[in-house]
């Protein structure tokens, strides 16, 4: 038990003031899922004080700050126009328009895995400390990667006035909605992955090779239409991958390309908004189950963290 004084306090190693704790909790009964997502939601200032601690400290002593998260979809921008442009070029209008579109969603989801999975390991000292829902390490992980995406998406905004390439505004609902399932699907797999690195410490490795293998699994670099083309009949296997929809629909409203002449290889799927958020649902369900699935192997599995950290 604790008091209602309770205080947590971790900032880059050292111990600060994250916000006040419920008056009570029962640490030893075990907790339901509904229960869990009440707790989440009790503690919601810490859990945004902990996205704003993981911003302060990937920023800490830097000049540029947050600047250095529009660096890096800036270089993509600059660096795969000139080249598919220049030296290769593609068949795909505005390239690095196009490109930056699907990473932006693919660098949330990626970004969310890569520090959902440390996220009990680096904060042991909290777990080991105080009572708090553990899920909120991850959650708190996948929160930071959301305002990443949102800062690196000025970047494809500029691009596109720059070169003129309007996005569709009633499509616009369905980036939306494709963030959403991407969220929520990363919150299961961050969760899982998290339970999973406290005992076997290899995760975070493996999750490295296989995000690698995810990417280029991915129409983020090559058009989709392309590879629909190939499978013909069998191109739902391709949705199999539940990044993919999210993907499409990022560049079906952002990168919004011309309608293919005939003869031509559409660049994306020339299907109705319905058809894409259909697709995105598909990604949606995947991530609730996987999300409840998650929650269940995390609840059998807290309650050693503490002694395995």
């Amino acid at each position: 038990m604790r008091s209602s004084e309770s205080r947590l306090r971790f900032v880059s190693g050292e111990l600060s003031d994250l916000g006040a704790l419920p008056d009570v909790v029962d640490v030893a009964a075990p907790r339901s899922i509904s229960q869990r997502a009440r707790d989440v939601v009790a503690h919601r200032s810490l859990l945004a004080n902990l996205v704003r601690r993981d911003l302060r400290v990937r920023y800490k002593g830097s000049v540029l700050g947050f600047f250095w998260s529009l660096l890096n979809p800036a270089m993509y921008l600059v660096v795969f126009s000139f080249v598919f442009t220049v030296f290769l070029p593609a068949r795909v209008p505005l390239f690095g328009i196009f490109m930056l579109s699907g990473l932006l969603i693919w660098n949330f989801f990626n970004g969310s895995l890569a520090a959902a999975s440390n996220s009990i390991v680096e904060n042991r000292a909290l777990v080991q400390k105080v009572w708090f829902p553990r899920e909120i390490l991850p959650l708190a992980a996948l929160g930071s990667a959301l305002i990443n995406m949102f800062l690196q998406a000025v970047v494809l905004v500029i691009g596109s006035l720059a070169f003129r390439n309007a996005p569709d505004v009633r499509a616009l609902p369905l980036v939306i909605y494709a963030v959403i399932a991407t969220a929520v699907l990363a919150a299961g797999l961050g969760i899982l992955l998290s339970a999973l690195t406290v005992e076997y410490r290899d995760v975070s490795h493996l999750l490295d090779v296989g995000m690698t293998a995810w990417f280029w699994m991915s129409a983020v670099v090559f058009p989709f239409g392309a590879v629909a083309v190939k499978l013909g009949e069998n191109q739902w296997l391709a949705f199999l991958n539940p990044m993919l929809a999210p993907i499409l629909a990022f560049q079906r409203a952002l990168y919004d390309p011309a309608p293919s002449l005939p003869g031509e290889t559409p660049i994306i799927p020339e299907e109705s908004l319905a058809w894409y958020y259909g697709r995105v649902s598909i990604t949606l369900a995947i991530g609730v189950v996987i999300l409840f699935i998650a929650l269940r192997v995390f609840a059998r599995r807290e309650d050693s963290f503490g002694d395995q950290l």
